[in-house]
């Protein structure tokens, strides 16, 4: 029997489409939610070839309203929400010396705020269906660089949220963990990839076959992969993994 109903945040690209197809094969319904309108389409089409019911909002999470808009409508449509999973979010890639207050704060706004606003004012419906909820995090939450310093102190916070929310979960019925991924080769990934090589002197051809090597692992991974893994945190059997940050990296991250 499949589970009724899931949301989807950043569900126009990368692993947010990933995971929406994949979750198609375990609950009744997908909501999908991202800025591209003409990208979430086509992923609503996917859900619903998979075996979903797609309903789309695109929507801007860093806007309070849009909040409200998104858990509303579910709520209208559905009556309910058994699993939310917080993946919207970019952070710019800027150096720590470089980067200003309004990127900082734009950084913050999307991946962290609307993330924990969009699990507040979901939590009374995750109660009542002793739901679950993932947050998406990343492997430079682990291993701080001045290059990369947004990205690893949001997702950081990130960890540090998702353990605050588990905690009030434990009480409250709601099943929170949170999902850090390493290199992922998504559209973001090439994007960052085609800017890098440049201004390092070699060929995006070359960058793109070098990373694997310098960082460590075999190769890049996959949003397919990815979203597996967010299938699992929502499933039954992953009901008593709880207030855990699992790491998905190829390996990447050597300490403990």
């Amino acid at each position: 029997m499949r589970t009724p109903v899931a949301i989807v945040t950043g569900a126009s690209q990368g692993i947010g489409r990933a995971t929406a197809i994949r979750l198609a094969r375990d609950f009744e319904a997908v909501v999908l939610t991202a800025r591209q309108e003409d990208e979430l389409a086509k992923t609503a089409s996917a859900v619903q070839s998979a075996g979903a019911e797609p309903l789309t909002y695109a929507l801007d999470l860093r806007e309070p309203r849009s909040i409200e808009t998104l858990v509303h409508g579910t709520l209208d449509r559905f009556g309910r929400i058994d699993a939310l999973l917080n993946i919207a979010g970019a952070v710019p890639q800027i150096d720590l010396f470089e980067m200003t207050d309004a990127q900082w704060g734009d950084g913050m706004a999307l991946k962290l705020h609307g993330a924990r606003r969009l699990t507040i004012r979901a939590w009374d419906a995750l109660k009542a269906s002793n739901g679950a909820v993932v947050l998406i995090s990343g492997s430079a939450a682990l291993d701080p660089k001045p290059g990369f310093a947004a990205v690893a102190t949001i997702n950081a916070a990130i960890i540090a949220l998702a353990k605050a929310f588990a905690e009030q979960g434990i009480k409250d019925g709601v099943q929170v963990n949170s999902v850090v991924p390493g290199a992922i080769m998504t559209g973001r990934r090439r994007s960052f990839l085609d800017h890098w090589a440049p201004e390092h002197g070699v060929s995006v051809e070359e960058a793109t076959r070098q990373f694997p090597e310098k960082a460590g692992i075999a190769r890049y991974g996959e949003p397919e992969e990815i979203a597996g893994l967010m299938a699992y945190l929502v499933s039954k059997e992953a009901r008593w993994l709880t207030g855990a940050s699992v790491r998905m990296d190829g390996g990447e991250i050597k300490g403990i």
